[in-house]
């Protein structure tokens, strides 16, 4: 999904810790109780980036303890190599996430490029080859709010797309449960403008594991839109449109997210899309009255699959934070019963053991 990055990223959290530290910020509002409603389908808890509030994300270490937390699915946010090979990281610029900077050998590789009209500075995955990739280590990408996670550093490699689902279908034995894999499309215009085109490469990759049918446990989702019509056009595959709360998709191919979520909008995307994975705070921001977009979505045969649960203070309204600490948890499942209230039919979480209890525990209760 959608992150900060770099300078805005830091400069962010260091906003973040001041004002929490000096009390400028404290929760007032009460919290809602909001009268329940049906999902299409049950709720799914979705690993985003793995279990990334414990472990640094997109690591067999961070999946791995998500399926041992109870996820239904794990995310690989996927990018490719110069050689046209599937891994995971957030974003291809890998600067940030590994250890690269640290490798005197690729120092010649640190570039300045244009990605989805922002300019990026740092080394870029379609640089690599595979082989030069598995000398790297991942590394936390929020050390500031994730100071453990950092004491993982430089432990684990950057895994190719086969691993996940390698190690998808072999905890899915070993747990005697259907453990799915939830694939987003990072950057799919600009790899096919660059002469890596990701659709068809994708779709092999599934169906040489098994995985093409409508009831695969795959979702393939994305933020541009003609990147998921080609795909829906070349698999049954259950379709995802990510949306965000300002902007739009990178190919233009819709004028704006908000023009997406109208009734028109959302009627259009149900034309190639099986659900929608729209930023949490789009149907509610934890505080005040919620938004109608799941009822909305539901009503054009749309499931939602809302982004991005996650514990820290930070990352929460000021009425469920506990304490001034930005590092601190506060509470998350609150945040998250409100939004199954609504009818939620799964979310994102980099805390998929809290998702997991919430989820049973709000599902218990309305037996």
């Amino acid at each position: 999904m959608i992150g900060m990055t770099g300078g805005k990223r830091a400069a962010g959290v260091l906003l973040a810790l001041a004002m929490l530290a000096s009390g400028a910020v404290k929760g007032q509002d009460k919290v809602m109780s909001i009268p329940a409603a049906p999902a299409l389908s049950p709720p799914i808890v979705i690993a985003h980036r793995g279990a990334s509030g414990e472990r640094p994300e997109h690591t067999l270490a961070s999946y791995s303890l998500a399926i041992d937390e109870g996820a239904d699915f794990i995310e690989p946010d996927l990018v490719l190599t110069r050689d046209d090979v599937f891994v995971a990281r957030h974003e291809n610029d890998i600067t940030g996430t590994t250890d690269v900077a640290d490798h005197p050998e690729f120092a010649d590789r640190r570039t300045t490029k244009v990605i989805d009209g922002e300019k990026h500075t740092g080394w870029f995955t379609e640089d690599f080859t595979l082989p030069e990739l598995k000398t790297l280590r991942a590394k936390e990408r929020l050390p500031l709010l994730r100071p453990a996670n950092a004491r993982y550093d430089r432990q684990f490699e950057i895994p190719t797309l086969a691993e996940v689902i390698a190690l998808a279908r072999e905890r899915s034995k070993e747990t005697g449960r259907t453990i799915g894999i939830y694939p987003e499309t990072k950057h799919p215009g600009y790899f096919a403008a660059i002469g890596h085109p990701m659709e068809r490469r994708l779709v092999a990759e599934l169906k040489a594991a098994g995985w093409d049918s409508a009831d695969a446990p795959v979702f393939i989702q994305s933020f541009e839109v003609d990147n998921l019509k080609l795909l829906h056009s070349l698999t049954p595959i259950r379709l995802i449109q990510l949306i965000d709360g300002s902007g739009g998709p990178a190919d233009k191919a819709a004028p704006s997210y908000a023009a997406m979520v109208t009734p028109d909008g959302l009627k259009a995307i149900a034309a190639y899309a099986w659900g929608i994975g729209p930023n949490k705070d789009m149907v509610d921001k934890g505080e005040g009255a919620p938004s109608t977009l799941i009822a909305d979505a539901h009503r054009a045969g749309l499931r939602v699959h809302v982004w991005t649960f996650r514990a820290e203070n930070y990352f929460l309204p000021a009425s469920l934070r506990s304490g001034v600490d930005p590092t601190a948890h506060g509470n998350v499942s609150a945040a998250m019963r409100r939004q199954l209230a609504l009818g939620l039919d799964g979310f994102f979480t980099d805390f998929p053991l809290i998702g997991v209890q919430t989820r049973d525990a709000f599902v218990a209760e309305r037996r």
